[in-house]
Order: structure tokens, then sequence, then C-alpha cells
């Protein structure tokens, strides 16, 4: 067994998903903030949560893509 590979893909998958994971947790304080009354700029942070949300679901895309191997043949 090569274990050298096997710790990459560890690694990578705990990269990953704690990258997946903050970004939706971002989205959803943007999301809380933009929906205070008392915001100065309720746009800007609404912007940046859509943003978030859409950058955590290119990352799940992407991971589909990398595991169904129907796409890399």
């Amino acid at each position: 067994m090569k274990w050298l590979e096997l710790l990459t893909v560890a690694g990578t998958t705990l990269v990953s998903a704690a990258i997946v994971v903050t970004l939706y947790s971002l989205g959803v304080r943007f999301t809380a903030i933009a929906a205070d009354a008392q915001q100065t700029s309720p746009r800007v942070k609404r912007s940046l949560a859509y943003m978030c949300f859409g950058l955590c679901g290119l990352a799940v895309l992407l991971g589909l893509y990398l595991i169904i191997p129907y796409f890399s043949k």
C-alpha cells in the first residue's frame, strides 16, 4: 500500500471540507448581518454572502467532477 498517497488524499479531504464549511458559515454570517436593520450597507454584505455560497457550490461541483468517473474519460 502506498501510504504517502493515502495521507495526501486524507489531508486534501480535510482541507477541502474545512474550506467548504468555512465558506458556508461565512455566507450564513453575512446573511444574518445583512438582515440587521441597523446596517448602513446591507447590499454589500448580502452580495458577499451570495459570493460565499457560490464559491461553496463551486467547490462541491469540483469535488463531484473529480469523484464521478464519467467525467474523467
